[in-house]
């Protein structure tokens, strides 16, 4: 079995990527690998963080490797929070701590939006992979709306306040195998395991 490492230790991230890969990879983490640098995203596009992260991991441990950067865009906020997603309220000067930091960022985009009848936003991935000397990139986005009030007890981040076009739940109410099969992550990891799974 190939060993690739999916430069991330989060948790939720490595289980949806696990589910989705299978059998066919040994998907290592950063952690794995005895990487416990906290890997800079300096980029201002989604594809350029990613990049830089997988970039690192291949340039200083030699595994093939793959990293994604993903985020809410909501276009009322013209694509806010965007590649800030993960520090949205320290970005906008809150106080955050490691517990509290998902309820923070989504106060912040609930405070910005009051009052904004247009509530259009996409959840967007791109996947960067370094694979036996070559760079690719995938995509993956899908459509939603955010709601005036969180709901929902799964998921992570944003997934309490965003209801995907076509549903009436929120990523956080309707559970990881169905989340899993139609998020912006899967639509992108779709396409990755297309690619190793035929080259």
């Amino acid at each position: 079995m190939k060993t690739l490492v999916f430069a991330s230790n989060n948790a939720h991230k490595l289980e949806e990527i696990r589910a989705i890969l299978g059998n066919k990879f040994d998907v290592k983490s950063l952690k794995d690998i005895g990487c416990n640098v906290d890997i800079p995203e300096t980029g201002t596009t989604f594809r350029e963080n990613a990049l830089q992260k997988a970039r690192y991991v291949k340039e200083h441990f030699g595994f093939d490797c793959f990293a994604d950067d993903s985020g809410l865009q909501v276009e009322a906020l013209g694509g806010e929070p965007g590649v800030y997603s993960a520090r949205y309220a320290v970005k906008n000067g809150r106080q955050v701590t490691a517990g509290n930091k998902d309820d923070a960022n989504m106060d912040v985009l609930l405070e910005k939006l009051a009052g904004e009848e247009n509530r259009k936003a996409c959840f967007r991935t791109c996947i960067a992979l370094i694979y036996e000397g070559e760079t690719h990139f995938f995509d993956g986005v899908v459509e939603g709306h955010i709601i005036t009030e969180k709901r929902g007890d799964g998921g992570f981040g944003y997934d309490p306040l965003f209801v995907p076009d076509g549903y009436e739940k929120t990523f956080a109410e309707m559970g990881n195998e169905v989340k899993n099969n139609i998020s912006h992550r899967a639509k992108a990891v779709e396409k990755l395991a297309e690619f190793l799974f035929f080259n």
